[in-house]
């Protein structure tokens, strides 16, 4: 098996990826095993809108109603894995598009109440991540999980993604989103650690929308995982050298 790559690819950049960044993930590909993991939050407001029923957040997180949960099934089981899938397939990559449900992929439990039908990751299959991976096949991962009874849940994206990385041993998870990464005065910030983006943050240099991406990126540095590498999907992320373009974030403070 040849070292995991788990890629977060956010919602609201999921119809913009261009076909250059799929290029750069097959470059990734061809020394890496890679596993993505999708949101859907667009379309699922989008959904919910035409249908009438209320799209209520806290702390992040949506509240999940039996109603909601039957459009987030829909949307993100659906549609939006599905296209992702043929995206790849376009461009020469073969995948599997899954649900958390299949194959008992993601055990969740209920995160609490007030949240409704929001799941917490409790254990993730590897051995069928690995089976497919074994096969050459990129597993695209629709984050809805089901409990031990059968009922499913909700589970945040990123979640998701940081305990598919924890539970494969993935040393690096990629959070694809519409911007190139973290930048300060126009320039980005290539490295970065835990307690220099908490200090851009106070000191409002990060705002607006990459606030939640560069949380998220702190909060998956757990377990194995000891980088997240924030990416740009509008366009290639590979340079003429093979690295990585993008901010990759480390745990702890930066040497110096």
């Amino acid at each position: 098996m040849k070292e995991a790559i788990v890629v977060k690819c956010g919602g609201s950049v999921l119809a913009r990826l261009s076909d250059t960044f799929f290029s750069s993930l097959q470059k990734l590909k061809a020394e890496h095993d890679l596993v993505v993991v999708h949101g859907g939050g667009p379309e699922i407001d989008e959904m919910l809108t035409k249908l009438n029923i209320p799209v209520e957040k806290k702390n992040g997180l949506r509240v999940t109603t039996k109603d909601v949960l039957e459009v987030v099934e829909m949307i993100l089981c659906g549609m939006v894995n599905k296209n992702l899938v043929a995206r790849f397939e376009k461009n020469g990559a073969s995948a599997v598009g899954l649900s958390g449900c299949d194959g008992k992929l993601l055990e969740a439990a209920a995160l609490n109440e007030e949240l409704g039908y929001v799941g917490d990751v409790k254990t993730v299959n590897v051995k069928l991540l690995q089976s497919l991976l074994s096969q050459e096949l990129v597993p695209v991962v629709s984050p809805v999980g089901m409990d031990t009874s059968g009922q499913l849940y909700n589970i945040n994206g990123d979640t998701a993604a940081g305990a598919i990385a924890s539970s494969l041993g993935a040393k690096q998870l990629l959070f694809v989103t519409d911007v190139p990464g973290v930048l300060h005065n126009g320039e980005l910030i290539r490295e970065a650690d835990e307690e220099l983006l908490s200090s851009l943050i106070e000191e409002g240099v990060i705002t607006g929308g990459m606030i939640p991406k560069v949380k998220a990126a702190l909060a998956s540095l757990q377990g194995e995982v000891e980088q997240v590498i924030i990416v740009d999907g509008l366009k290639g992320f590979i340079d003429e050298n093979g690295a990585i373009i993008g901010t990759t974030v480390t745990k702890g403070v930066k040497a110096g």
